[in-house]
């Protein structure tokens, strides 16, 4: 019965060993870096303004770049730089705008909705065809009666995770 336990043991610890092996160069959030060491986030400017019915909050490109870092900072083990990182983010904020969802009984409207799109390339110097530029958009529905002032913390806050969240995937998720 002691014969069988030891090897047990070693054959679980074996399997442990290997599961971490095979797992190459991914994090425990299961981000594919690759022998990249470094990362890089270009400041996102906002041309919002010039996609019909949006508009320009300001500081939104400051808060959207520090978000997107935050995420990549957060969830590997790269280094931030500010500039020939391995890998480069950029691009725009494209879309800012509210428009009505639904509407009460006496045509008025009940819902709005907070839409943001930003525009990303992205660039991995270490890794061949990973590149890609893409669109993400991501909302937040909220009550007509608010105001956007009064909702635009709650609604960035989500807004921001689920896009950075999104272009994490997007771009170091690829197993």
């Amino acid at each position: 019965m002691g014969f069988m336990k030891k090897n047990g043991f070693k054959v679980g610890l074996l399997g442990l060993i290997i599961s971490f092996y095979s797992c190459g160069a991914y994090n425990f959030s299961g981000a594919d870096i690759g022998t990249a060491t470094s990362f890089q986030v270009n400041f996102f400017q906002n041309y919002a303004d010039q996609s019909p019915g949006s508009t320009i909050v300001p500081g939104l490109d400051r808060d959207f770049t520090l978000a997107l870092q935050d995420m990549i900072n957060n969830l590997t083990s790269l280094s931030l730089t500010g500039s020939n990182g391995d890998l480069l983010y950029e691009g725009e904020i494209v879309e800012y705008k509210v428009i009505p969802m639904t509407a009460t009984s006496d045509q008025r409207t009940a819902q709005n909705r907070l839409t943001m799109s930003v525009n990303v390339r992205f660039y991995n110097t270490t890794k061949d065809d990973s590149d890609f530029e893409r669109r993400f958009s991501f909302f937040y529905d909220f009550d007509a009666a608010a105001s956007l002032t009064s909702i635009q913390a709650a609604a960035h806050e989500e807004i921001f995770e689920r896009l950075t969240q999104d272009i994490f995937n997007a771009s170091l998720g690829n197993w």
